[in-house]
């Protein structure tokens, strides 16, 4: 299509809960746009676990001319496992499209996408999937809708089912009165009727003057214009203006709808986005510091990663929304989280089998560029060395958490390097070696998600590991002040080992860590022999006395000592040190401290008690509930991480699946005797 200015350019997030029909939707695109010859057939999934299970587990983006404009279509997952992929293409969209299944209707991940769209400030335009379906009823599904969604800004249909269920045959548009039947063969063609066919007229007569009403009430001089001349005095162009602006303003969600799977009502997703839609120089995004990024063409070249896709033998591949400027395909690119300049030699519009090479992109394209050595998801790609970084949403922590060893020793390095590599696809998936617990652990948003990963790092990277729970991070500390000296003393022929120390313990508020103190007085130990004390101290405090973990929280001082002239050393003084602590510590009550997470779960309100009875079970401490949205619920809690490594399946059984939960580290607390005495016998098991 050659060189577009940003009006000519639409980015579409297609969103939903899983099996709402968002990929055969972009079935039934790709076999108009791209040839393809099935709708059903999953082209976009390429990745082999996608495949396998038939679902749709990273963000899609492809390119789609249609008429004088080109589309950007970001197909995403379902599950809200993959909030980071979400996220992101929230935030690098014009237009998020939610699409409803209309037999299952509202779903957890609908209200999920719902809700960070508006707070990102992302217009929403719903389709309404699976109108064949039998026993469908699309009004049921529009209020509904209403019920939910429906909270400052007006839901209203744009379109309306000619039959429903079986008998489900094509839609009539609200504004332009015109309908458009299908035919039966999956090929998306549709004749043009001026009219309202006879399976339509009763929800014509529903919703048609609602629409109509509630696009005036956003413009005064059409209100004017209606109440004078009525509906006839106001052209359906002036009514599409309006809608757009409205759209733009959040005053109206319209809705859409069709079949996907039968390729009904598929081409006017695209014609409905190009009448009332935003176009990429409508859009704007900002700095860290609040400046804004102007989508135009002649300005500085600002762009955003928006998707890394990683080949275990191509290598990285980097999706970039250019938010403003134009970019020739030989240029220079400073990164500006890395402080680095990439050049690139080639750029693309994302295809399907293959992709398009240009010689110049500009503001409101997205592009690929391989090869790209040091850009993560939602790094800020500048055409100057400048330091501004294009602000980006925050990203939900990782809740879940595994241990993975790999079988073979040699395996180790090869681990790690796919695991840096897999990271980079998936802001939400992170790794780190623990060196407390020898362990490997990887950190995703949920089971499913975490699967997932785990299973494209041993397919798709040739790893072979066994999983299992990652070790909790206890922390010992003790309870009473506590004195203790040891005297180190050996002789072996020559110059002997000597070094004697006498040290007082004491406890801490919880989370101050170490405190060393020196109250050695007229020399008994020497001065150059103190850092040594200290040093000894640390070591031990490495491994407590219980089961291991580290000791937290406590206060040493020493206050006495001995030395010998000649055999006195920093090793001898450092032994005696370790020894008289670890004695010392056994002796002023030592207790385990368990970790405790900040949790707040959302959830319907129907299933609030049964959530809020799982906390208590889990000896969870309530902090308060408040209601957020319409029917749903916030509990505050503060849960031991022990009892968190289930909580996600232990939710979803008892929300049916619609209730979610953020956590974050708060801080350690005493663990109770029973559950102190069963760890404790678990570490002298492994020992």
């Amino acid at each position: 299509m050659g060189n577009l200015s940003s009006s000519q350019k639409r980015i579409i997030g297609v969103f939903g809960h899983h099996l709402c029909g968002k990929t055969t939707i972009m079935d039934a695109l790709l076999k108009e746009y791209y040839g393809v010859d099935r709708i059903g057939q999953r082209y976009l999934d390429k990745d082999e676990i996608e495949k396998q299970k038939k679902s749709t587990f990273t963000n899609h983006i492809i390119t789609i001319n249609y008429q004088d404009i080109r589309t950007f279509f970001i197909d995403t997952p379902g599950s809200a496992d993959f909030l980071g992929d979400i996220n992101t293409a929230i935030n690098a969209v014009d237009n998020v499209l939610l699409v409803i299944n209309a037999a299952s209707g509202i779903e957890v991940t609908t209200e999920r996408v719902y809700k960070v769209a508006k707070e990102m400030n992302k217009p929403v335009i719903f389709f309404v999937n699976g109108l064949d379906k039998e026993g469908v009823k699309y009004g049921k599904v529009i209020e509904e809708l209403k019920e939910k969604f429906e909270d400052g800004a007006k839901l209203v249909p744009f379109q309306i089912p000619i039959g429903e269920g079986e008998n489900f045959k094509g839609l009539v548009n609200l504004l332009t009165k015109k309908s458009y039947i299908y035919e039966k063969d999956f090929s998306g063609k549709a004749k043009e009727i001026d009219g309202i066919e006879e399976e339509a007229k009763e929800y014509f007569e529903k919703y048609h003057s609602e629409l109509i009403e509630d696009i005036v009430e956003t413009n005064e001089s059409l209100m004017e214009k209606y109440f004078e001349g009525g509906e006839e005095s106001i052209s359906a162009e002036e009514l599409l203006q309006s809608l757009h602006n409205s759209l733009e303003s959040d005053q109206i969600i319209p809705v859409l709808g069709g079949s996907a799977l039968q390729n009904i009502g598929v081409d006017r997703i695209l014609n409905a986005v190009k009448k009332f839609g935003m176009a990429s120089n409508e859009r704007t995004f900002e700095f860290e510091d609040g400046e804004v990024i102007k989508p135009v063409e002649d300005a500085e070249m600002i762009g955003m990663v928006i998707k890394n896709d990683v080949d275990p033998f191509v290598g990285r591949i980097s999706y970039i929304r250019i938010l403003s400027g134009k970019m020739k395909s030989v240029s220079n690119l400073y990164v500006v989280d890395e402080e680095k300049i990439e050049k690139t030699a080639h750029i693309y519009l994302p295809g399907l089998e293959k992709n398009e090479e240009i010689e110049e992109a500009s503001a409101g394209d997205i592009i690929l560029i391989p090869k790209l050595k040091s850009c993560k998801i939602g790094y800020t790609l500048r055409e100057k060395n400048e330091d501004k970084k294009v602000m980006i949403p925050e990203y939900p922590e990782p809740m879940i958490s595994k241990s993975i060893n790999p079988k073979s020793k040699n395996e180790i390095d090869k681990i790690t390097s796919s695991l840096q590599k897999l990271s980079e696809s998936d802001k939400t998936f992170t790794w780190e070696y623990d060196a407390e617990t020898g362990e490997t652990i990887v950190n995703g948003i949920g089971e499913v998600h975490l699967e997932v990963m785990l299973e494209k790092l041993k397919k798709n990277f040739g790893v072979d590991f066994e999983v299992g729970k990652p070790k909790i991070a206890y922390r010992e500390t003790v309870k009473k002040p506590m004195k203790a000296e040891y005297k180190h003393k050996k002789q072996t022929g020559g110059h002997g080992q000597y070094g004697h120390v006498k040290l007082e313990i004491e406890p801490l508020e919880r989370g101050t860590g170490y405190e060393f103190v020196d109250k050695i007085v007229g020399g008994v130990i020497p001065k150059n022999f103190i850092p040594s004390v200290d040093k000894g101290i640390k070591e031990a405090l490495k491994n407590g006395v219980l089961a291991g973990f580290p000791v937290v929280d406590v206060k040493v001082t020493l206050y006495d000592g001995s030395y010998h002239a000649v055999d006195s050393s920093d090793i001898a003084f450092q032994i005696a040190a370790r020894s008289a602590f670890k004695e010392a510590v056994k002796n002023a009550s030592p207790v385990l401290l368990e970790p405790i997470m900040s949790v707040e779960v959302f959830v319907p309100n129907e299933y609030t008690g049964d959530v809020m009875g799982e906390v208590t079970a889990k000896r969870g401490r309530p902090m308060g509930m408040e209601a957020v949205g319409k029917g749903t619920d916030k509990i505050n809690a503060e849960i031991p991480l022990a009892e968190m490594m289930d909580f996600s399946p232990r939710l979803n059984s008892l929300s049916s699946g619609k209730g979610y939960f953020n956590m974050k580290f708060s801080h350690y607390m005493e663990i109770s005797p029973d559950i102190q005495n069963k760890i404790v016998e678990e570490f002298k098991v492994e020992e």
